[in-house]
């Protein structure tokens, strides 16, 4: 990788780091706090954050187009002032309803700066040679949590809730703002210069098995993010196995993304996103058969699929569809997962009750099913790196 590419990896991927920290991350810290500061029952928070996911789902493609038009520079920017606002509102306060509004633009704010829009400002940089960028920035990025947790806590222990998204703002104007800001200037496409005409990308066979593919995997991603502690205890993992447990799951992240970038690079992304796919069943089986003494061993594996699932879910359209409308189409494939992720944890925690440890058969079938729509892609995927061949 070139110094110059070096240079905006670091800086998209720090930024990204910064930009999960400080939203996506936030509730699993201060959730808690503000709900007691304000009188009102965490789960009115969670529902407030659900209804931000949501929104920032509904955004991809008009994000998407807006990446494909002008580049993501000024899209990832925006995105800095509009966190930075949420985050001020939401530690300003005082009412159930302000709450709400702060999570409506922290919603705004993770539409125009999470994942997709970052790899859709990646492929309009590198068009079809974006895939070491975009796992380059995962690399980094993998660490939001391992980052904005112990952060957050710090910032709990010490000012209080509210000073700490206070800071968390500042940091989106001081950092992330002038780190967005060394993205290389793209040129205006065509369309941009024209009347602002949607383009036709037809939701076809291969779109829709993305989408369901990606939105099954990530439904596991978060129901396992919200509630991996209380499924590894009905395995009968120990409190402290269940927390060192959920500590593996960003170092088997991270490691996988390692070894995507040194030895799955040089395959086609579908077949590493098939891998992905196949550990979290894996690894149900593994605490299925030997209980919760296990229970690290099975959040190493579906850590390590989740790192690399992160991945493709920017590098697999680039690589099936090419960079022609990319970010518009990552958009409209996205769009599914972003709504599955908001409402997995409260869907898989109304079905943790009534199943107990059965509930992994559940979230494992919901990876064996991405794994086949993965399958179904066979013909298309070989038509393409055929084409890239001649």
């Amino acid at each position: 990788m070139d110094r110059d590419r070096l240079r905006v990896v670091a800086a998209l991927g720090t930024a990204q780091t910064l930009a999960w920290g400080s939203s996506y991350y936030l509730p699993a810290i201060l959730a808690g706090p503000i709900a007691n500061d304000l009188g009102i029952s965490s789960n009115w928070f969670f529902a407030a954050f659900s209804a931000s996911l949501v929104i920032s789902g509904l955004l991809g493609p008009k994000v998407g187009r807006q990446i494909d038009r002008v580049g993501g520079r000024q899209v990832l920017c925006a995105s800095n002032l509009l966190l930075a606002a949420g985050l001020a509102l939401l530690g300003a306060s005082s009412s159930l309803w302000m709450m709400a509004g702060a999570w409506i633009l922290l919603g705004v704010g993770m539409g125009f700066g999470l994942y997709d829009a970052a790899f859709g400002a990646i492929g309009r940089i590198y068009g079809s040679d974006s895939r070491g960028a975009i796992t380059g920035i995962t690399l980094i990025a993998g660490f939001a949590s391992t980052v904005g947790w112990p952060l957050s806590s710090f910032g709990l222990a010490t000012v209080g809730w509210r000073e700490t998204c206070f800071v968390w703002a500042a940091a989106h104007i001081v950092i992330g703002l002038p780190l967005n800001l060394m993205l290389p200037r793209t040129e205006r496409a065509a369309l941009a210069e024209g009347p602002k005409v949607r383009p036709h990308i037809p939701i076809d066979r291969t779109m829709i098995l993305l989408s369901f593919a990606f939105a099954a995997a990530w439904t596991v991603t978060s129901a396992m993010a919200a509630h991996l502690p209380r499924i590894v205890e009905a395995f009968g993992a120990t409190p402290a196995q269940a927390v060192f447990a959920g500590m593996m799951i960003g170092p088997s992240q991270v490691a996988a993304r390692v070894l995507e970038a040194s030895v799955l690079g040089r395959f086609h992304p579908l077949m590493s996103t098939r891998l992905a796919c196949l550990t979290h069943p894996i690894g149900a089986a593994v605490i299925g058969i030997f209980g919760g003494g296990a229970a690290a061993t099975f959040t190493l594996l579906h850590g390590a699929g989740n790192g690399i699932l992160t991945i493709a879910r920017g590098t697999l359209p680039l690589a099936i569809f090419g960079p022609e409308n990319y970010a518009y189409r990552l958009g409209l494939i996205g769009a599914p997962s972003r709504i599955a992720q908001a409402l997995a944890p409260l869907l898989i925690g109304l079905l943790i009750d009534p199943l107990g440890r059965a509930v992994v058969a559940v979230t494992a079938a919901l990876s064996l099913s991405a794994l086949i729509a993965l399958m179904l892609l066979q013909v298309r995927a070989r038509s393409v790196e055929t084409a890239a061949a001649e």
